[in-house]
């Protein structure tokens, strides 16, 4: 058996062994059902043998019935045991997967960022879904079937050996013609099946994609050009395919021929045998019958066995994922605590960092910048000054290549990433609301919250009258991405989640130059009770919150510009004059 599997396909069994063996004891009554069935089914040539030899050939009523009422007897027992293994080995199927998936889920979510910048979410999601789902009929189904057909081999051979040595030698012989295309075309299956994933991924990622991004697609009225874009993409899946099936068809016929081939002159031998009288018709008739079974196993493991490949590929791709190592990990020595509520003293020392998809471009480079206890610092720049960077540096979705950021004096890479980011509230430009209730949306960083704290919030980021008015107001459920929300509600609801986690530094980015006036008075009269005693961190876009920042740091090409208050820099900086003059509607002399 092992000869008949690649490294590959050992590993996919590894992968699977390594979930069934919590349920080691289901597994054990669906194997021993399935030594059981295979062995009533074998038994049956001998009672094909009695029922010819005993009943047919002698005549008597009695010995007749003895042999159907054994043979019913049989068909009993395979019946009930078929049903014990087909509910076992189903469930394990079911509950491997969901395991598996749970598992591959679970590791995602810790990957840092970094990760997502070399792969993409919708290959990913093929994997958890389309190549789990191939698992699932591997270890649900083919894995039974490919065991029990070995079984059937193993003991059709045995038994028509007993039956008839001169008659087996003929099968012996057909054996290696038969191993030879299973071990030739079963190699090209196993390529092909890979590839085949792959391109099945690319067209699931190519949806993903498009439809995730409707609007745009409609409003450039680019659906002809997805619409070829998309008939290539599956193309390439099907061509793929069909080369796989071809190998596969292939592989399947040159089996049957050479079976049945086999068989053929098999009967040949064993009619002259039975004529000549050296064998009776019941032991040819046992013979035919362990002929075809064996045959028919052999078949069906070639079949079970390129399920198997295709299997090998997708657990290739699953464990990968597992494999998938993050970057950013708690110290494995010398970890500290952090008190209950940290002071929010930040301290960035030297820093210089590149993201991984950019290498060779330092988005902050030798940056040194210190913000106090209830500070609040605003960051202000041109586009790609590195200001968001900084952001995912004290977030640490990223360590930097050179230099160190401490909190409260100790150095985060001495923290638990998770203890460290419940020290910071995250209000981005673009706030990512997610598929669920309002309500469950703003208690997303603090789930034990009340429903009275989550409208307290609501409240304070001026939220709760839109939402009242809403049809079912916090249970109202939102679109992926909180579709059917403005700009402005999008940005209250955002504010109202960090209001309630009450993290003692809240990093801003304070996207309110693309809304109307209405909706930014609301947000800058939120916006002093969010920052109210905590170390503010603001991406400034508007005069008023540069205005109102304690300092103002000014950064350009991953560098620390300048820092100083508003007047001090209009009058001792050209970058901010111009920015002032540019960004914020402020004159430059002013």
């Amino acid at each position: 058996m092992n000869v008949l599997l690649s490294s590959r396909q050992r590993r996919a069994i590894r992968l699977a062994s390594r979930f069934i063996a919590p349920y080691r004891w289901q597994a054990l009554g669906a194997l021993l059902a399935l030594v059981v069935t295979a062995g009533i089914t074998l038994s049956m040539g001998q009672g094909i043998r009695l029922l010819v030899d005993r009943g047919f050939m002698t005549g008597s009523p009695d010995l007749l019935n003895q042999s159907i009422g054994l043979f019913l007897l049989l068909v009993v027992g395979l019946a009930v045991g078929t049903f014990v293994r087909f509910y076992l080995v189903s469930w394990i199927g079911e509950r491997c997967v969901a395991d598996i998936r749970r598992q591959v889920f679970n590791h995602l979510i810790y990957l840092h960022p970094g990760f997502y910048e070399n792969n993409r979410s919708s290959e990913i999601q093929s994997r958890l879904t389309a190549d789990t789902t191939l698992l699932q009929s591997v270890i649900g189904s083919s894995l039974s079937l490919f065991l029990r057909n070995a079984l059937m081999v193993i003991g059709g051979i045995v038994l028509l050996f007993v039956t008839n040595p001169k008659l087996t030698s003929i099968v012996v012989i057909a054996l290696p013609l038969v191993l030879a295309p299973i071990l030739i075309f079963g190699r090209r299956v196993r390529n092909l099946s890979r590839l085949s994933q792959d391109r099945i991924a690319d067209v699931g990622s190519y949806v993903a994609e498009t439809l995730g991004q409707i609007k745009t697609v409609q409003a450039y009225n680019h659906q002809s050009q997805d619409e070829r874009r998309f008939a290539l993409t599956v193309e390439e899946a099907f061509n793929t395919a069909r080369r796989r099936i071809v190998q596969r068809a292939w592989l399947i016929t040159l089996v049957i021929v050479l079976v049945l081939g086999a068989v053929g002159v098999m009967l040949w031998v064993g009619g002259m045998d039975v004529i000549a009288g050296r064998i009776s018709s019941g032991e040819l008739a046992a013979f035919v019958f362990y002929s075809l079974i064996v045959g028919s196993a052999f078949g069906t493991l070639s079949e079970v066995i390129g399920e198997l490949q295709r299997a090998a590929g997708a657990a290739e791709r699953i464990a990968e994922l597992l494999r998938s190592e993050s970057l950013i990990q708690p110290p494995s020595e010398g970890l500290l605590a952090l008190p209950e509520r940290v002071r929010g003293e930040l301290v960035m020392e030297n820093l210089r960092f590149s993201y991984p998809s950019r290498p060779d471009t330092y988005a902050v480079d030798g940056l040194s910048l210190s913000v106090r206890e209830g500070e609040t610092l605003a960051l202000v720049g041109p586009s790609g000054a590195g200001k968001s960077t900084i952001y995912d540096l004290l977030l640490r979705f990223y360590d930097p290549e050179q230099g160190r950021i401490l909190l409260d004096g100790v150095p985060v890479t001495r923290l638990d990433p998770q203890a460290l980011r419940r020290c910071f509230a995250l209000v981005s430009q673009n706030p990512a609301l997610f598929f669920g209730s309002i309500e469950e949306n703003i208690r997303y960083g603090q789930p034990s919250a009340t429903a009275e704290q989550v409208r307290e919030a609501a409240r304070i980021a001026h939220a709760h009258e839109f939402i009242e008015r809403m049809p079912q107001g916090y249970q109202t459920h939102l679109g992926e991405g909180g579709q059917g929300l403005s700009g402005g509600q999008r940005q209250r609801l955002a504010i109202a989640r960090a209001l309630l986690v009450d993290a003692p530094i809240l990093l801003l980015d304070e996207a309110t130059s693309a809304l109307d006036a209405q909706s930014e008075h609301l947000i800058q009269q939120a916006l002093p009770s969010l920052m109210h005693n905590r170390t503010t961190l603001v991406i400034a876009h508007r005069l008023a919150t540069v205005k109102n920042a304690d300092r103002i740091a000014v950064m350009d090409q991953g560098r620390l510009v300048a820092v100083g208050t508003h007047q001090e820099l209009i009058a001792s900086n050209s970058l901010y004059a111009r920015l002032a003059a540019l960004q914020f509607d402020q004159p430059a002399s002013s």
